[in-house]
């Protein structure tokens, strides 16, 4: 099973790095807690995962994939991030948006979630999206470099992830 996980992660791995050789922006966001951050300067010198979202339906994945990957040990020591686009949210609503978004998330979980409101399309780019409603993972090394990239649900990508991290 191992070898299956490994060969298919292989494959897939050839078409990612090709496809986010580019760098990850460098959007100034905001966490929700308030904390300004930049996530291509928070995740360099140690692994990290980012996951994020472009949609409402986006976003309830995320919270899965950010949870999955909490409980997940093999996990450990890696920091996690989570994001939301809301650029093309319009500004009167973004406020209401953030505060749903804060429900339920302890102040710890507040400071690793980012909100992006500008650079749409460099992260649509960078990800290469093409499903909004799915959430978009991201493994990177402590040099910044793409391990392993997919999109959508946990459950059907998350022993991938894993078997990257390894």
């Amino acid at each position: 099973m191992r070898r299956v996980l490994f060969g298919i992660l292989l494959a897939l791995g050839m078409g990612v790095e090709a496809g986010l050789s580019q760098g990850m922006p460098a959007t100034p966001g905001e966490t929700l807690s308030g904390k300004k951050l930049v996530l291509a300067e928070a995740v360099k010198g140690h692994a990290a995962v980012l996951v994020i979202g472009f949609s409402r339906e986006a976003g309830d994945g995320c919270g899965v994939w950010a949870k999955a990957l909490h409980a997940d040990p093999a996990m450990a020591g890696v920091a996690i991030y989570e994001a939301a686009m809301i650029e093309k949210a319009p500004g009167f609503v973004r406020g209401m948006i953030k505060s749903g978004m804060r429900k339920g998330l302890t102040p710890v979980q507040q400071d690793a979630f980012v909100v992006l409101t500008q650079d749409d399309k460099l992260w649509r780019s960078y990800l290469q999206v093409t499903e909004e409603k799915d959430p978009y993972v991201v493994l990177l090394d402590a040099g910044g470099s793409v391990l392993w990239h997919g999109h959508g649900a946990a459950e059907g990508l998350e022993p991938l992830l894993r078997a990257a991290k390894k």
